[in-house]
């Protein structure tokens, strides 16, 4: 009797942790970025976008959190999809991305998570401390949504400042 509880025990308290890990496996450990990012700025080119890079690690709260925040509002989900390539590159102790920070201007002097965006040729056109964007204990919507406008394609494209 005292096994079945004891199996009990471990099930209802090994569970959640199990599910939380899960959740939170917002990076891919094994991604190829410089890969995932070739491929992000070639479908960035067909379809005048930028790339938008978010750099962090599944041990990141901050990193989860902003995925979480930005998931969870659709008016940044849609304005995320229709403007950017998104890719999530992961970094962690086993993968530090260090020739790859290197060519993107050493974002992670800002700390975790940091934004960079790309234009479509694969340009860096602005790295984004993210707090900056934080309020509180989250991240602030009007603040991300502007910073998110302001580095759009539509926003740098000189064109649009000329009439």
């Amino acid at each position: 009797m005292k096994s079945i509880y004891f199996i009990t025990f471990v099930i209802l308290f090994t569970a959640p942790l199990f599910t939380f890990s899960q959740a939170s496996q917002v990076y891919n450990p094994g991604a190829d970025a410089t890969a995932d990012i070739k491929k992000a700025v070639e479908l960035a080119q067909k379809e005048g976008k930028h790339v938008f890079l978010q750099i962090g690690g599944n041990w990141c709260p901050w990193c989860i959190k902003f995925h979480n925040f930005v998931t969870a509002d659709s008016e940044i989900t849609t304005y995320l999809k229709q403007n950017f390539e998104v890719v999530k590159v992961n970094y962690d102790q086993k993968n530090r991305q260090e020739e790859l920070l290197e060519k993107l201007g050493f974002p992670q002097r800002f700390g975790f998570p940091v934004f960079v965006v790309l234009d479509n040729n694969g340009n860096r056109v602005h790295t984004q401390n993210s707090a900056f964007l934080e309020k509180d204990k989250s991240y602030d919507r009007e603040t991300v949504l502007r910073f998110l406008k302001n580095w759009s394609p539509a926003a740098i494209d000189a064109e649009s400042y000329k009439k």
